[in-house]
């Protein structure tokens, strides 16, 4: 199914214009062979399938000035792609755009301790950075479960968050400085490590959540924190999305910025990975309508477990938890966050699922599930909700699930309607209907119903002036 996919076709590019972007890069890194480009044409969830004349895949920031150069002299529109793992289809050239894939571009220039931060190209994937700084004695502290395919040009591109960005931020919260070819091939370079740094605009800021659409991002260089040296995984049984957030409350005054993660999981979801994953066991003797998965972390290497074993205590005490768990081993907490990270793959298992990334303010979480429940149920009898995701950000995963025995294909094409009711109550609480995933083509059309107008004719201006020719990722976002 294809949800909101731009109207039109891009011309096949002329055999002299292909050959022109192909000497570039070199036949071998120019990709025509239509079997060879699926990989970059076909989005993870099997929604958006597009098509192109080839796949570039430069080895240089020269190389990737060089085709943006002869794109803009030529009209020629190309869409910048990293790991492909984006879920709204701004990475997909759905009406034949050139594809500009930036993983070769993947090495890691320079760590600095001392500065805290690590500078690496855009192709590089999120576990190739982390495992750079581990190996320094350092974190990055950006983490999602596709970190061995997600690279950091498309988590800047699209402003990933993940599950430590409770307290760490979502991915514009780690870049100090960014490399970035514009659309007629001049490169920014703004690769510095400063913290203070007040000499006018904040320039990197335009390109980080633009998904392409204002210049490519080659390398940037990253905050990195000191690597935890104590860290305890908990798993909670909990009645009501309202006894969660009283135990985030509880969690931060006992332990401040050491809430690294903290998660919300419907009992829906976990019987649904205990039956569909491997080997995957209940944590918990007993079910609960509602769990969360807490992480603290410390630079102390003791006395971390004593504060999760208080905090716990103190819940089941003032009735907060109805149980719970603290994983004993690195196996264990591996084991507890497999459950939450499965919750994203189980959805195909169990039927046709309509999704959604938003954000409410934290302390509207319950108050936006309990309303969405309700009137998603009164729109579709027999449907599914299986909310899940960062409660302690207050990003949500509110995605439904097909009635019992319901035609797939016919509950997904009810998309639009679940989304209007669903990003009403988004809209009562003063949330965002793309807390982490971005707009791509799957929003683009309903922003303007939840834009500031204002800041949309900003957004138009900056595009006109950056890529006047618009030629990057054309018919996403805007």
């Amino acid at each position: 199914m294809n949800i909101h996919e731009p109207a039109g076709t891009v011309p096949a590019l002329a055999p002299d214009l292909l050959a022109r972007f192909a000497t570039i890069v070199g036949d071998k890194y120019a990709i025509t062979d239509k079997d060879a480009q699926q990989p970059y044409l076909v989005e993870m969830r099997d929604l958006y399938h597009g098509r192109t004349s080839v796949v570039l895949r430069p080895g240089s920031v020269a190389e990737v000035s060089a085709i943006l150069k002869l794109a803009n002299e030529t009209r020629t529109a190309i869409v910048p792609q990293g790991g492909n793992t984006g879920l709204v289809g701004g990475q997909i050239p759905h009406r034949g755009e050139v594809v500009l894939s930036l993983n070769r571009l993947d090495k890691i220039r320079e760590i600095d301790p001392l500065s805290n931060t690590i500078t690496v190209e855009a192709g590089c994937t999120l576990q190739k950075v982390r495992e750079a700084a581990d190996a320094a004695d350092r974190l990055y502290p950006q983490l999602l479960p596709s970190e061995g395919t997600c690279t950091i040009g498309g988590n800047l591109s699209t402003n990933a968050g993940g599950t430590a960005a409770l307290v760490h931020g979502t991915a514009r919260s780690h870049a100090l400085g960014l490399e970035v070819v514009l659309a007629d091939g001049r490169v920014l370079n703004n690769l510095n490590k400063l913290k203070k740094d007040n000499t006018g605009y904040d320039l990197k800021n335009l390109f980080i959540g633009a998904e392409g659409t204002l210049g490519v991002i080659t390398a940037a260089v990253l905050r990195l924190v000191p690597r935890p040296r104590a860290r305890e995984t908990a798993y909670a049984g909990l009645a009501s999305p309202d006894a969660t957030l009283k135990l985030l409350k509880l969690a931060e005054q006992r332990a401040g910025d050491g809430v690294t993660s903290f998660e919300i999981m419907t009992r829906m979801g976990i019987e649904a990975v205990i039956e569909h994953g491997p080997n995957v066991r209940d944590p918990l003797a007993k079910p609960y309508p509602w769990y969360a998965l807490i992480e603290l972390a410390s630079q102390d290497s003791e006395g971390l477990r004593d504060t999760m074993e208080s905090l716990l205590s103190d819940a089941i005490e003032q009735g907060i938890v109805l149980d719970a768990t603290i994983a004993d081993s690195l196996e264990q907490a591996k084991a507890f966050w497999f459950i939450r990270e499965f919750f994203g793959e189980v959805q195909r298992r169990i039927g046709a699922s309509i999704k959604h990334d938003v954000s409410v303010p934290v302390a509207a979480v319950p108050a936006f599930i309990e309303e969405a429940n309700a009137a998603v149920v009164k729109l579709i009898p027999g449907s599914r909700p299986l909310p899940f995701g960062h409660a302690g950000d207050g990003n949500i995963h509110y995605n439904l699930t097909q009635p019992v025995g319901a035609d797939g294909k016919a509950f997904l094409a009810r998309w639009d309607e679940v989304n209007a009711v669903v990003f009403e109550v988004v809209r009562k609480y003063n949330g965002s209907i793309s807390a982490e995933h971005g707009v791509g083509v799957m929003k683009r059309d309903i922003l303007p119903e939840f834009k500031d107008p204002v800041a949309l004719d900003l957004m138009r201006t900056l595009k006109k002036t950056l890529d006047p020719n618009n030629i990057l990722n054309p018919g996403k976002v805007l």
